[in-house]
């Protein structure tokens, strides 16, 4: 189920916010470019050489790491009956944050990762089986096995997030880095709306751990299409 924003408009965006989001809509689209003129697609190329498919393994093998900006994904499947073929999780680690930025406290049973470990999950996209993206979505800690970092900390560390290599395809990692900003409006949306679910859920479950709860995954999606972004926001810079 997808959740439309309330009242949500790109023309609240300023000319730098969309400047940024058309640069990257473009740039979206020649890596679409590329990879049709090849007879290829973003779920292929991640999948290349990987051997079989197989529900929830990571692909490719140990995930798509940047030494640099500490930036993280994979791509795996696990929900055939939400209408996809599977979907990138993506991260920053914990080197790649600001020294003073803390996961919130917690005092459950279940051990979160620290130091260097500690991750902090992004947004999830999901790919239908042409290998475009169809929605975005965030999940509860236990689905990833991040540590729980606060929303506004997380919209900070948006702009962080880079796959700045050809491992294991430059298109692939050309736009993932660049769907974060061409949809960087919905991502805040759904990281603040995260952090509301898991608030109230906490209230009306106060005998559990909202935070290892299996009963609540995903905390909230909406759907996206990126042809429809890149025009709405190419009618507001001609405005």
């Amino acid at each position: 189920m997808f959740q439309r924003p309330p009242n949500f408009s790109l023309a609240d965006l300023n000319r730098a916010q969309l400047d940024s989001m058309a640069d990257a809509g473009a740039t979206i689209m020649e890596c679409y470019r590329v990879l049709r003129k090849g007879g290829l697609n973003i779920v292929g190329e991640v999948l290349r050489d990987q051997g079989t498919f197989y529900e929830l393994e990571h692909y490719p093998k140990d995930d798509v790491f940047d030494p640099d900006s500490h930036s993280q994904y994979y791509y795996h499947a696990h929900r055939s009956d939400a209408g996809e073929h599977g979907h990138f999780h993506t991260f920053i680690r914990q080197p790649g944050m600001p020294n003073d930025m803390l996961p919130v406290s917690h005092d459950g049973d279940e051990i979160w990762p620290t130091g260097d470990q500690a991750l902090t999950h992004l947004v999830g996209v999901a790919m239908d089986a042409y290998g475009f993206p169809v929605s975005l979505f965030t999940t509860n800690r236990w689905v990833t096995g991040e540590a729980w970092y606060r929303a506004a900390d997380i919209i900070e560390l948006l702009d962080r997030f880079c796959i700045d290599h050809a491992f294991p395809s430059w298109p692939v990692n050309i736009w993932v880095t660049h769907l974060l900003v061409l949809f960087r409006p919905q991502i805040e949306w759904l990281l603040l709306e995260r952090d509301k679910v898991v608030q109230q859920w906490q209230q009306d479950h106060s005998d559990a751990d909202v935070y290892e709860d299996r009963n609540l995954d995903i905390t909230s999606a909406v759907a996206i299409n990126v042809e429809a972004q890149i025009r709405c926001v190419m009618n507001l810079l001609e405005d």
